[in-house]
């Protein structure tokens, strides 16, 4: 099997590192000096400069404006930001575009897609739950507005979402809720009557916030499509966040272990570099070895999501009718589990080979360190994900 990368997704890679040629990752204050976050908003020059270059759409129609490829390039994109600590809602305004072009109308789709891939319109994702340890899809209710017309009144929610990263400047955010028919995503307005945007600060310093909805109304217009029964339309969307999450710990990883090497490879001990003493080319080798399981399983993934969407349904339940084949929700669980163990391990390893200069502000590993930790535990911590596989592979005996 061949698994080189097609010459249209290596074309975003290039087209991704000439757009962070020069985006410098000390470019905001340290997260690590006070409480507060590191800017009041995301870096809107960046985001115009990613539009230009098709990059927000990487993953879009044609149809609507977008390059037409799949969730691998967009997390080739996503890796190649990673680097240098972009900081930009490729993530979120990605994956909920893509569920606005799955499950949306064709007029929400001819709206709002073509303004995400020209940079005008921000969209976000409430991936949390009450606590960050529930699915999000159990944090909010949803009743309708109107008894007498069920949905087509609209919806009436309550509920909270927390840890919506940079919830204060988006636009619309998806929100998963729950109703008497099952799961519905819906496109919310962070500002609207009946939503609180209560303030926090991520592990990395970025501006979040705790999404309260104490009866705020949606319209139906806002609804991307029916209601799932079994949840398939939040774990779909939940799929492409966990691949995007991967591809961010991906490029992050691959960054601090070339920020490792060059300063072991420079630091002189005993009238030698530290990288030829043997404990340290043993750690920085057992690192790399993480990043090829973090690099092999990110793309299974992604791979087969892409799969999934561009077909109708989801991979998931196939393997009823194939015993031998692996659900799709452990490949994903799978790809979290070693994007989140692996960027932890490499980015300690980093700080204990680095010693003192590791926690010094004016050096970058730092930074790199924070991002590690929050993408380690965004959707949750490795460990949750290891009992999603022992349940998916329990559930289809394989």
């Amino acid at each position: 099997m061949d698994f080189t990368f097609t010459e249209a997704q290596q074309a975003a890679v290039e087209a991704a590192r000439a757009a962070f040629a020069d985006v410098a990752p000390d470019g905001v204050p340290s997260p690590a000096v006070n409480s507060e976050p590191v800017a009041e908003d995301v870096d809107r020059e960046l985001w115009q400069r990613l539009a230009k270059s098709d990059l927000p759409g990487i993953a879009l129609a044609e149809e609507y404006g977008g390059s037409g490829l799949d969730p691998v390039a967009w997390c080739l994109v996503l890796r190649e930001s990673a680097r240098v600590l972009a900081r930009v809602p490729l993530l979120e305004t990605g994956a909920a575009a893509l569920a606005v072009q799955r499950y949306g109308s064709e007029a929400q789709r001819r709206q709002l897609l073509p303004e995400v891939v020209a940079g005008r319109l921000l969209l976000g994702v409430a991936p949390h739950g009450r606590t960050g340890h529930e699915s999000a899809d159990q944090g909010v209710r949803a009743v309708p507005a109107d008894p007498s017309t069920g949905s087509g009144g609209g919806w009436i929610l309550d509920g909270v979402q927390t840890g919506v990263t940079s919830a204060q400047v988006l636009d619309r955010i998806v929100v998963p809720a729950r109703c008497d028919q099952g799961t519905l995503l819906l496109l919310v307005d962070p500002h609207a009557p009946g939503v609180e945007l209560r303030r926090q600060v991520t592990t990395h310093g970025e501006l979040a916030a705790e999404m309260v909805l104490d009866g705020a109304r949606v319209d139906v217009s806002a609804q991307l499509g029916e209601p799932a029964p079994d949840a398939a339309n939040w774990l779909y969307l939940r799929g492409l966040l966990i691949v995007g999450t991967a591809a961010l710990c991906l490029g992050l990883g691959e960054q601090i272990l070339r920020i490792t090497a060059d300063y072991t490879g420079k630091r002189v001990q005993f009238g030698h570099p530290i990288a030829t003493f043997q404990a340290v080319s043993m750690q920085v080798a057992d690192r790399y070895i993480d990043l090829r399981a973090m690099e092999v399983t990110l793309w299974q993934a992604a791979w087969r999501l892409g799969l999934a969407t561009s077909a109708e349904g989801t991979d998931g339940a196939d393997c009823a009718d194939d015993p031998e084949r692996i659900p799709l929700a452990a490949d994903l669980a799978t790809a979290k589990v070693w994007s989140a163990e692996g960027v932890r391990s490499i980015a300690a390893t980093a700080q204990h080979l680095h010693g003192g200069m590791g926690a010094d502000l004016d050096y970058p590993l730092h930074r790199y360190h924070a991002w590690a930790k929050h993408l380690e535990l965004f959707l949750g911590p490795a460990a949750a994900f290891e009992d999603e596989v022992a349940t998916v592979l329990a559930e289809y005996q394989l």
